[in-house]
């Protein structure tokens, strides 16, 4: 049963990352928006972070590479965490609309099981679930 959950974490992991990936290089205007400012060179970082994310969606199907894709896909929601942090405290409206603490809030709280997420869909972790 863990397996079956986990390949199936595994699958809506890689689309939703597929999709964000395809997001950064198709409309990137937003996400250079909420990039922090001591970022240097905003538009090639959120298209470096739409690369990353479309190699780690791929990664995460691909059994030789599918430990390290999940691990570079953790760290990867690790090191965009200050942009949603910026995006929040900074009230920066996307596309005109200003975003309130009903998503901020939430998007905030999901980044470490976006990280968890990650590191268990690619059987990196086995927390909470324990094999026998």
């Amino acid at each position: 049963m863990v397996e079956r959950s986990r390949t199936i974490a595994r699958y809506v992991l890689a689309a939703l990352y597929a999709l964000a990936g395809i997001a950064h290089l198709a409309r990137p205007a937003g996400f250079v928006a909420i990039t922090p400012d001591w970022v240097p060179l905003p538009g090639l970082v959120v298209a470096l972070t739409g690369i990353a994310e479309l190699a780690g969606a791929i990664g995460l199907m691909t059994p030789p590479l599918r430990r390290a894709a999940g691990i570079g896909l953790a760290l990867y929601a690790l090191c965009v965490w200050p942009a949603n942090i910026n995006h929040a405290l900074n009230d920066i409206p996307l596309g005109g609309a200003h975003l309130n603490w009903w998503y901020h809030g939430p998007r905030l709280a999901l980044q470490p099981v976006i990280i968890w997420w990650a590191l268990w869909a690619s059987a990196v972790i086995d927390w909470p679930f324990r094999r026998r």
